[in-house]
């Protein structure tokens, strides 16, 4: 019993490892340094079968890695036609009412409860010093998503039958551990993506903004607002019809996600009814009025609509102290006021017009007594 004690011991370990991972990355480590653990290896991999791309493509590598091999590889990736045992065996044992369990290679050719001889796992095994691996197939929904890998060195005993059967089982733990991140990765979407334009949410901008002006704090990095107000929506509702307004919608989403794709980790994002957002983190004052000015153009050759109301607020600009999110908000809210309130077809940028800037004076002043006119003004 005390081999079973030990080993029920490595799958409750396992399975807690990843239910404490707070995203996939650490949740594929978890699954992969757990069944190393458990199975008493010194190298393990996580992999998932892409079939659309017909290959298995590497997630995580732990333990003793060869040169050629990153923790968390961009592009290893292989052609399934190489390991036919997750296209073929894994079928033909289902049909026959067999379960999809692991089996074992070696260095010098098949072992215990053997798929075939897989000649690249086999040079694999000997290019990278590796004696012997299991092979564990991960099985969600019916269907083999991917693989467990489990390796020892050359030199030490092989994997046996035992351990192909444990591994099995450590596999239905990663298997159920991988559905639960997947589910847990769905609702984080869910809570922080518009629902009709796919962009971010105003509760994803909140936080990422949060943050940003932390280290805009901290470290002195330039952060920069974009507040638009897409015109003209009212009017295609009333004379069109929501769908069309919809459409109006996600037509310029695409737009606004374009041009912040122009500046690399810039969040794309709908607030709310006709409002969207552009928050970028790290990228020159002058180069985000570029892009909220190529936003403007491009907002204005849209068939539907009549373009957009564009503000833009930059920690990078004579502002005064940045200090909160609140703050850098109002000042692009303020921008994009006046640039409605005189039909500008370029982007009011707060802080340009000299010491006595009017987008400043307006963000600053004291808030009216009556309910303010958006939301996001009233946070904090």
């Amino acid at each position: 019993m005390g081999g079973d004690d030990v080993r029920l011991r490595a799958v409750v370990t396992l399975a807690q490892g990843m239910a404490a991972a707070h995203a996939p990355r650490e949740s594929w480590r978890a699954a992969a340094a757990g069944a190393c653990r458990a199975l008493g290896g010194n190298f393990a991999a996580l992999s998932v079968w892409e079939r659309e791309l017909g290959r298995l493509r590497v997630l995580a590598n732990v333990g003793d890695r060869a040169r050629d091999e990153e923790e968390f590889p961009e592009d290893e990736a292989y052609p399934v036609n190489q390991f036919p045992e997750i296209t073929e065996f894994l079928h033909e044992r289902w049909v026959g009412g067999g379960g999809p369990n692991a089996w074992v290679e070696t260095a010098d050719g098949p072992a215990a409860g053997h798929a075939e001889y897989c000649h690249q796992r086999v040079a694999a095994l000997r290019r990278r010093g590796r004696g012997c691996c299991v092979v564990a197939p991960i099985v969600m929904h019916g269907r083999a998503w991917g693989e467990l890998y489990v390796a020892r060195p050359a030199g030490v005993p092989v994997f046996d039958r035992a351990d192909a059967d444990f591994a099995t089982v450590l596999a239905s733990v990663v298997a159920a551990g991988i559905a639960q991140t997947e589910r847990l990765e769905e609702a984080r979407r869910l809570a922080f993506t518009d629902a009709l334009t796919g962009l971010a949410n105003r509760r994803a901008v909140d936080m990422r903004l949060d943050e940003a002006i932390e280290r805009h704090r901290a470290e002195g990095v330039v952060v920069s607002l974009v507040v638009c107000d897409l015109n003209g929506l009212k009017r295609v509702n009333d004379t069109r019809g929501h769908a069309v307004g919809d459409r109006l919608l996600e037509r310029f989403g695409s737009v606004l996600s374009l041009c912040g794709a122009m500046l690399p980790g810039t969040l794309a994002a709908r607030l709310g009814g006709d409002e969207f957002c552009l928050l970028a983190v790290g990228p020159a004052a002058d180069e985000v009025v570029r892009v909220a000015d190529e936003l403007c153009r491009r907002a204005a050759e849209l068939e539907l609509g009549e373009g957009v109301a564009c503000g833009v607020a930059s920690t990078e600009d004579p502002l005064g102290p940045v200090r909160s999110a609140r703050r850098l908000f109002r000042l692009a809210d303020a921008a994009q006021y006046r640039a409605k309130a005189v039909r500008s077809a370029k982007p009011v940028v707060a802080g340009r017009e000299g010491p006595d800037d009017p987008v400043v004076r307006l963000a600053d002043a004291p808030p009216p007594a009556a309910a303010e006119r958006r939301r996001f003004r009233g946070r904090r």
